[in-house]
């Protein structure tokens, strides 16, 4: 589904050389669910923007759903996010002027679908995430959980083959991160690929597998199991501090 191999990416200004990647090696398979952490300022931004064709990239090779990314101009870049992807952020970015339906509707008038079909795909994806009945509401009149939900079923409305979430659950409390992490894992049951990336270890540990960032690098903890136990005992030492 995802395959990096090698991938750079650098900013430069007339003074200044920053390496956000290093050589960065990821694949993730068609189905798997991918935890995504690293301290920040590690690179885990800028490999979601990468892997979400929000970004270009200084070298290397990407390929998405056996498509090479390298190379493509704008419009197929847009033509192929579109297609394959679903993004789920943070703030959940919503449009507060509009109501659910609405907010679910936009990506797919931009995608030229049929109103029907794009009626029959915010029903379905609205009931999946346990907002059937609220589909006329507005995001202010929605608890933030509520609101993650709506966000997530915009993405899934789109039938995206790869899900990227970013700290979908950074704003939520423990409750409603539960939540919303159980209906991650339901979606990815039914067969979508979910990259999220989260400075959680406890959701992390729920993943199929966690790939840690560090200095624009990838290593996958269920090959390095000694870097994975240490990050839990700071996560322990964390935890016991506050």
């Amino acid at each position: 589904m995802l395959n990096m191999h090698q991938v750079t990416k650098v900013y430069r200004t007339e003074l200044v050389e920053t390496h956000a990647l290093r050589s960065l090696d990821l694949h993730v398979a068609d189905g798997e669910f991918v935890a995504v952490t690293g301290p920040s300022g590690s690179g885990k931004t800028t490999f979601l923007n990468i892997a979400g064709l929000l970004e270009e990239f200084t070298g290397g090779d990407y390929m998405l759903d056996g498509i090479n990314v390298k190379g493509l101009n704008d419009n197929a870049r847009s033509k192929l996010r579109n297609e394959k992807i679903g993004f789920i952020f943070q703030g959940f970015n919503l449009i507060p002027d509009l109501n659910l339906f609405d907010n679910c509707d936009v990506p797919l008038r931009y995608r030229g679908m049929p109103a029907a079909e794009r009626k029959l795909r915010i029903e379905d994806a609205l009931g999946m995430v346990g907002l059937g009945s609220r589909m006329k509401h507005y995001p202010a009149e929605l608890s933030g959980g509520q609101q993650q939900r709506a966000a997530i079923a915009r993405a899934l409305a789109g039938s995206p083959k790869l899900l990227l979430a970013d700290e979908p659950t950074g704003n939520l409390d423990s409750q409603m991160a539960r939540s919303v992490m159980e209906l991650l894992e339901d979606i990815n049951q039914q067969g979508t690929t979910i990259v999220m990336v989260t400075h959680d270890p406890e959701l992390a540990a729920r993943a199929q597998r966690n790939v840690h960032i560090v200095d624009g690098m990838a290593t996958d903890l269920s090959i390095e199991p000694g870097l994975a136990r240490a990050m839990h005992a700071q996560a322990d030492v964390a935890l016991a501090g506050t």
